[in-house]
């Protein structure tokens, strides 16, 4: 196909005008150099011009799509986030619109659709064929975050007793329409999975052989309204390239494949790293978000934890009276509730990782608490050591051992509320990384306060 149309207000290149050298393809773009620009896209990887159109505005990032052509198009489209995607549609006129959301795979599409206007979303399913608008509607039925959600549909299905010979016929016919054919199901008349069996298999199997001799084992498949997070790290863990998707009567109806499995563990770790550092979520490029947008996702933990830091405020107040008689107790205020709430932090971090990966279970809460509060004890013991030497120089021995006292207890308790908060999270249904690593190190804080008041309170007889 020849290149798409472009707006007619971008002036062409005269032959001898100078082009500057730039590696950016905004800067190229914005000096209005379309054969320098179209030269740039060709040689650069999909997944490289989507990053340079996601860091652009609408405007100019739909200039440079359009000197696209329609197979690169839309390999480029597919890389980009839902957001940009839209943002790309918008500037689209109808024929081109429509080349682009049909030749999209029914997964990608349904995503796209989740986040965009109904009035963007109407236009799309209206420019689609019957069938892709069927798979699409069949996608968007399942609920987002589900496996159903992810998966693709168009799969190159085996029944169970076809000779290999004829199997790779049945592959060559339907594998264009497939989104791969690498992993290929085996199924009974019924549809019901009975087994997978690989490419590799058929072309070196004996073309006699049936295929329901080179099924292996149990079949590994998810249930299409399971989480697709856990699908995901399933086929982590037992390194597989595409996991079938079934539904509540074990019938095949898609498969979920490895680069949507990446897609969705990148999506949860990104979710969970944002929680933990105290902000809300978000999709879109960092580098062509607004400084408003990017305040508003975190304005709103900043002032919860604000509020919540008013307890340290209390607590200090409350002990008004043990500063007064002893006021270079004031002095190592901040290195306890730093050490304290760091241990938490790194607790809280440690647990919420291991929650995600499968590694601890909402039932490990008991050994949680007793490998967290010995390993805080430990910790804190370390750092009693140096927080006694750095007292004693500065205020002497009786101030110095209140420090080692407070530092020891305050960080075995910061690790064990640390590591004990995501677990009891997850068994109120809770998302394990709301507990945030700030939560925790502001509720440290006002604990450590009283740990710290009461042991000097005990020591010193105040």
């Amino acid at each position: 196909m020849t290149q798409t149309e472009l707006p007619p207000a971008v002036p062409t290149v005269v032959a001898d005008t100078p082009v500057p050298e730039q590696d950016s393809l905004r800067d190229i773009v914005d000096c209005h150099h379309l054969t320098p620009a179209m030269e740039w896209l060709d040689n650069h990887a999909p997944h490289v011009i989507a990053d340079e159109l996601a860091r652009m505005d609408a405007v100019t990032a739909g200039m440079a799509f359009r000197l696209l052509d329609k197979d690169r198009a839309l390999a480029v489209f597919e890389e980009l986030e839902p957001v940009d995607q839209q943002q790309i549609l918008s500037g689209l006129r109808d024929q081109s619109f429509r080349d682009l959301v049909e030749g999209m795979d029914p997964d990608d599409r349904a995503r796209m659709l989740r986040e965009v206007p109904a009035k963007v979303a109407k236009r799309v399913l209206g420019g689609l064929s019957p069938h892709e608008r069927r798979m699409t509607a069949t996608l968007l039925g399942y609920p987002e975050g589900s496996v159903g959600f992810y998966m693709t549909p168009e799969v190159v299905a085996l029944p169970r007793n076809l000779p290999v010979g004829e199997a790779l016929h049945m592959v060559r016919a339907k594998g264009s329409t497939a989104e791969t054919v690498y992993t290929l199901p085996v199924v009974d008349a019924g549809r019901r999975l009975i087994g997978v069996v690989e490419l590799r298999d058929l072309v070196l199997g004996s073309p006699d052989t049936m295929i329901a001799e080179l099924i292996a084992g149990e079949p590994v498949s998810a249930r299409a309204t399971g989480s697709a997070e856990k699908a995901a790290r399933l086929m982590q863990g037992a390194n597989l390239i595409n996991l079938p998707v079934v539904d509540s009567e074990d019938r095949l109806v898609g498969l979920l494949t490895i680069d949507d499995a990446v897609e969705v563990i990148e999506a949860a770790d990104s979710e969970d790293m944002a929680r933990q550092a105290g902000t809300s979520p978000w999709s879109g490029h960092y580098m062509a978000a607004g400084v408003f947008q990017l305040a508003r996702y975190r304005a709103l933990w900043l002032m919860l934890l604000l509020v919540a830091a008013t307890l340290t405020v209390t607590v200090t107040n409350f002990f008004e009276p043990t500063l007064e008689q002893a006021a270079h107790l004031a002095l190592f205020i901040p290195l306890l509730i730093g050490s304290g709430g760091n241990a938490g932090a790194q607790a809280a971090t440690t647990c919420v990782r291991a929650l995600a990966v499968g590694e601890v279970r909402v039932s490990d809460l008991l050994a949680v608490i007793w490998r967290e509060c010995r390993v805080g004890l430990l910790l804190g013991c370390m750092l009693a050591a140096i927080g006694m030497v750095i007292g004693t120089l500065f205020v002497g021995v009786k101030i110095a051992v209140v420090v080692g006292i407070a530092l020891v207890i305050i960080c075995g308790w910061a690790a064990t509320i640390g590591g004990t908060m995501p677990l009891l999270a997850k068994k109120l249904r809770i998302d394990p990384a709301v507990i945030s690593a700030p939560m925790v190190t502001t509720l440290v804080d006002a604990t450590g306060l009283v740990i710290y008041f009461t042991t000097a309170k005990v020591v010193l007889g105040i």
